[in-house]
């Protein structure tokens, strides 16, 4: 009997909504209210079956969220090239999130319960993710999430692909640590995922002996960050840790350049900035900067090298993959393998037959832990290169498990009981 911790949720997603746009509002989950049956309307009568995509195609999201919508539309053309599912093409309902929390709920529960989806993949901000959450627990629904995230969170009507804490954040600071680094200084998005990461790293630095700088959070979409660079440049940090999203990096490092910080001097290592997102920037801002992720178009192996081939076949040679564009693509493949482990698309046989299904992908092979629904992945630090590609210069030894609720660090001990 596999365990969940689902915490007790507000009942409408735009109470939900006010909560987390600022905050993390508590985090830890409990599986003492176990919500009624919902009778699902999902049709597999027919020779097809529907999936939903709900990706931020407009507002300030969309920088990072157009590629993962296309790496979706890219997997789903080879499943169904390939036969399908269970003998079944794939159907796609593609719906933009707009950059909006609220709209990703509403979207949400129009595909759940209008266009009777199987199951959703998107979303990118945990905003976004904490508002749809209680829509996919309320209707007994699948959501696959597939980026990086803050963790302290595992539900059963969620599959998260991308990285959780232990597998990204926790390894950048060990090499900033191995670095040298001494002091941080902490630039984030004012929403859930930066506020909590920075406490997690706030423990972390706490318990190794480095020293927090400054803190400083900008809304979502801001492009006026002078302020706030001049107090990092005047601070002295070794090193920035970056946890801003959207197109907010494309002015904070613009900023940053021109007050004369440069990646020797002060680096910055970011964990939402791929290769997709450097263009937008500027490679002439970013060059020599660092990045947290799990997976890089310059990986080397046949898995990456067909993957990368087929993604610029698909849209263009001047096109580039990225972690959470890769970590989408691996996620409809699991969908399709926990299906036909099963035999069946319904939620609950999908969740019963989760547990060791896996996916050679392009960052290597991908297995889903059926107790927390997080995947094992291995852990990369890159340096922006000038061609705008990004090249690892750490890894981990090997995959590292999920540790979503950061129960085997000391350091991080109550931090899931309230962030």
């Amino acid at each position: 009997m596999k365990t969940f911790r689902i915490r007790a949720l507000a009942p409408t997603a735009a109470v939900l909504v006010g909560c987390v746009a600022l905050t993390a509002c508590g985090s830890k989950t409990s599986d003492d209210t176990a919500a009624p049956a919902v009778e699902s309307c999902v049709d597999t009568s027919g020779d097809t079956v529907k999936v939903g995509l709900l990706n931020s195609l407009s507002g300030t999201m969309a920088i990072s969220e157009k590629t993962v919508n296309d790496s979706l539309n890219m997997a789903i053309k080879e499943i169904n090239a390939d036969g399908g599912v269970l003998g079944k093409k794939i159907e796609v309902v593609t719906e933009d999130g707009a950059s909006e929390p609220n709209v990703f709920a509403e979207k949400s529960e129009k595909l759940i319960k209008s266009d009777c989806v199987a199951a959703v993949f998107g979303g990118w901000t945990s905003a976004s993710r904490k508002a749809m959450l209680p829509v996919f627990e309320d209707n007994d629904s699948l959501l696959f999430y597939p980026v990086q995230y803050e963790g302290l969170e595992a539900s059963k009507n969620i599959f998260y692909t991308g990285a959780t804490t232990n597998q990204q954040i926790i390894p950048a600071l060990d090499y900033l640590k191995e670095q040298g680094i001494k002091s941080l200084y902490l630039v984030g998005s004012d929403y859930v995922f930066p506020r909590t990461a920075n406490k997690e790293i706030i423990a972390y630095a706490k318990a190794n002996g480095i020293k927090i700088a400054g803190e400083e959070y900008a809304p979502l979409g801001h492009t006026e960050f002078s302020s706030i660079v001049n107090k990092v440049k005047s601070a002295g940090a070794d090193a920035v840790f970056n946890t801003l999203n959207g197109d907010s990096n494309v002015a904070f490092f613009k900023q940053y350049r021109n007050v004369g910080l440069t990646a020797k001097d002060m680096p910055v290592v970011s964990v939402s900035i791929a290769e997709e997102e450097v263009g937008g920037v500027g490679i002439e801002n970013l060059e020599g900067q660092l990045t947290a992720w799990n997976y890089y178009q310059t990986i080397e192996s046949p898995a990456n090298e067909t993957f990368v081939k087929a993604f610029k076949a698909e849209y263009g040679d001047d096109r580039v993959t990225s972690d959470p564009m890769e970590a989408a693509y691996a996620s409809v493949y699991l969908w399709k393998g926990m299906v036909e482990k099963g035999e069946s698309f319904a939620v609950s046989d999908i969740q019963e037959n989760a547990d060791g299904v896996s996916f050679e992908a392009p960052e290597g092979t991908v297995t889903i832990n059926g107790d927390n629904h997080h995947i094992a992945k291995t852990a990369l630090i890159g340096k922006i290169r000038p061609d705008g590609l990004i090249e690892t210069v750490w890894s981990s030894d090997a995959p590292i498990e999920p540790d979503p609720f950061l129960e085997t660090y000391d350091w991080a001990k109550g931090l899931s009981s309230g962030s």
